[in-house]
């Protein structure tokens, strides 16, 4: 009777010594997970920097974050102190570390949007819908191709055809500017899931100007200011791209060949 006492009271004993081991050992690991973290703290974008910002116009927009070492550059900013005197080299997008690449010499920036106007060129500007100009996805360096559409007399012998063409191949843009639109605020997401991505639709006209010649600035001058029965329409045509050269015109019956 005494030994089953005694077999039941060690059982007991060992079952209590077994459960503070295993909570002693969680402590022990989640300190150790801790530990490995190595918070540092670090500059974090808070609301969007414009290119050129200088740095001690940055701190209203700039905020101070603890993140796990593995997560941090070794070009993370924990201060302005050393970066005084440098602007912003790009846009800075909230979210993101500051780090010492994105800050350059007032005079090492380089304007963005600035293109240089190849000799002989000049620039003109027109209004378009973001349908016709990519979706918007067009910046300052791109090449394009610009389509005009007459509603008729693209043809002498057929006056009354619809015509489109292509009717100048990679143009040069050198700058894009869209009307000023109200950034949406961040959906919340789930603990350690990427931000959702942004599927909102562009709106409002964007202005483009682009580098050509005497000729070609005339006809696109003259498919926007008659728009009653004239039209732009562009494509990105990088300056490897094919050029087919058919059709020349397109009218309705060259659709469907």
């Amino acid at each position: 009777m005494k030994s089953r006492l005694l077999a039941g009271i060690a059982a007991v004993v060992l079952a209590i010594v077994g459960a503070m081991l295993v909570i002693s050992y969680a402590q022990g690991a989640d300190q150790r997970a801790v530990k490995n973290l190595e918070p540092v703290s670090v500059l974090v974008v808070k609301t969007a920097i414009p290119a050129g910002t200088p740095v001690e116009a940055m701190s209203a927009s700039l905020a101070t974050e603890q993140l796990p070492a593995a997560a941090v550059p070794a070009s993370s900013l924990k201060s302005l102190d050393e970066s005084k005197g440098k602007v912003a080299a790009v846009d800075l997008i909230p979210g993101e570390q500051l780090v010492t690449e994105r800050l350059v010499e007032p005079e090492n920036l380089k304007i963005q949007g600035s293109v240089d106007i190849p000799a002989g060129l000049q620039e003109v500007s027109f209004q378009l819908e973001p349908q016709r100009v990519v979706g918007g996805r067009i910046a300052p360096g791109d090449h394009v191709g610009i389509f005009i559409n007459l509603k008729d007399g693209g043809i002498e012998a057929k006056p009354e055809k619809q015509t489109t063409q292509l009717s100048i191949h990679k143009v040069l843009v050198t700058a894009v500017q869209r009307a000023p639109v109200a950034t949406p605020s961040p959906q919340p997401s789930a603990e350690g899931s990427a931000p959702a991505e942004d599927t909102s639709l562009p709106t409002g006209l964007l202005l483009l100007t682009v580098a050509v010649n005497d000729v070609d600035a005339t006809k696109i001058i003259y498919a926007s200011e008659f728009k009653d029965f004239a039209s732009l329409w562009l494509s990105k045509e990088p300056l490897n791209a094919t050029e087919s050269g058919k059709p020349g015109i397109m009218t309705k019956p060259e659709v469907y060949k």
